[in-house]
């Protein structure tokens, strides 16, 4: 049977749990660009990289995995160096894996205050013939109010209250958000996007790589958006500090 990309990431995550060999081979052995900063490039690195794992301690729970071209992008619940959110992208080339980008983010302990977890929410995909149009919306939702902070525009992207959230630290609805900054803002701490990198869709879920400040931590932020009906329905995140350049494992960057 013919494996799609988005089975061979599927079995290339699980692997990392149950140490099966064959989905290496999904990696093209003689150019594999790694931007997991923790890692080298390669076969090696990737190996290095798994070989430092406490023995039986991997756990990989893949809960949504889409494409957009030649990339395949997942969302997986891990037991990685310990409990861990992650976002992994791979870039595909003559049907081997070439590239890898990812963001993880440690597991919180708790529910966030509306009670989701960062991985719980909707796996429906549809609205395939809506790919661009809803990669543009979130594009222009994360230029408008994380980058520029034009809040007074939040009403465009949002149906209403009706808005599903997954950040640790934030509630449903755009009351939950407000409360969420009105208290970020009373303690001192910021959050600035200042760059989109990549924005991946298939259908109603869009991801977008964006590059900014937690405080004064550069950080990467991966965002996933469930776009229904032309507005904004629920999000995931992960947000992860990058190491500064002298701790890099290999030359290719966050992004």
């Amino acid at each position: 049977m013919e494996h799609t990309p988005k089975q061979m990431v599927f079995e290339l995550l699980k692997s990392i749990e149950t140490g099966a060999t064959a989905p290496v081979n999904y990696i093209n052995p003689e150019k594999y660009i790694q931007h997991n900063l923790d890692a080298a490039d390669g076969l090696a690195g990737f190996g290095a990289l798994l070989q430092d794992l406490p023995k039986g301690s991997a756990k990989v729970n893949t809960m949504r995995i889409f494409q957009d071209g030649d990339i395949v992008f997942a969302h997986t619940d891990y037991n990685f160096f310990g409990p861990k959110i992650g976002f992994d992208i791979f870039r595909f080339e003559n049907e081997h894996i070439c590239e890898h980008w990812d963001n993880l983010q440690s597991t919180p302990k708790i529910p966030n205050p509306s009670g989701h977890s960062m991985t719980d929410g909707s796996t429906d995909l549809h609205d395939l013939g809506k790919t661009s149009a809803n990669k543009k919306l979130v594009k222009d939702f994360v230029e408008d109010i994380l980058i520029n902070g034009q809040m007074e525009m939040l009403p465009k992207y949002f149906y209403g209250d009706q808005y599903i959230q997954h950040n640790p630290g934030i509630g449903d609805g755009l009351t939950g958000l407000n409360s969420a900054l009105k208290d970020w803002g009373e303690h001192g701490v910021t959050m600035k996007y200042s760059k989109v990198h990549q924005v991946l869709g298939e259908g109603n879920f869009v991801l977008v790589v964006s590059e900014g400040y937690m405080d004064s931590y550069h950080c990467a932020f991966y965002d996933l958006f469930r776009v229904e009906n032309d507005f904004i329905a629920e999000h995931w995140d992960t947000i992860q500090s990058i190491p500064m350049r002298n701790q890099w494992k290999n030359k290719n960057g966050k992004f």
